[in-house]
């Protein structure tokens, strides 16, 4: 079927599709979409956040950085303090799981290092911005 829509000029080539819409995605600070066949069909799952428990999973973050990813989602931000606590884990610790965030460009570290330093959502472009219509 791919040959016959191929030919008539309806697709540019096999497969090429699915990694368009996946750099797309990626390009506007999307999570990459799921592709599944069922039902006998093909579905395409989109999801409007990057920050969602199993788009961090994907990333390889540890279960501190998740849990402190989802704190800043609630709260608009945190410290290294309030890392440990959340985390119950030492100081040296927390500042290598943030450190990793900011590297991940996960989060934004707002301040130099020290008590004024906090770490909020690094902001996406909108994909308005991003995507330009003819």
């Amino acid at each position: 079927m791919a040959d016959i829509f191929f030919k008539a000029r309806l697709i540019e080539a096999w497969g090429r599709g699915t990694i368009k819409i996946t750099g797309g995605c990626k390009k506007v600070g999307l999570p990459e979409p799921e592709f599944k066949e069922e039902f006998g069909g093909f579905a395409v799952y989109f999801y409007k956040d990057i920050y969602l428990d199993l788009s961090l999973k994907k990333m390889e973050l540890n279960e501190r950085q998740i849990r402190a990813v989802m704190f800043v989602k609630q709260n608009g931000k945190i410290t290294n303090k309030k890392y440990q606590h959340i985390c119950d884990t030492s100081e040296r610790t927390a500042t290598r799981d943030l450190s990793g965030l900011v590297s991940l460009e996960i989060l934004e570290q707002i301040g130099t290092t020290g008590k004024g330093t906090e770490y909020v959502l690094r902001r996406h472009k909108d994909a308005k911005d991003v995507i330009k219509t003819p």
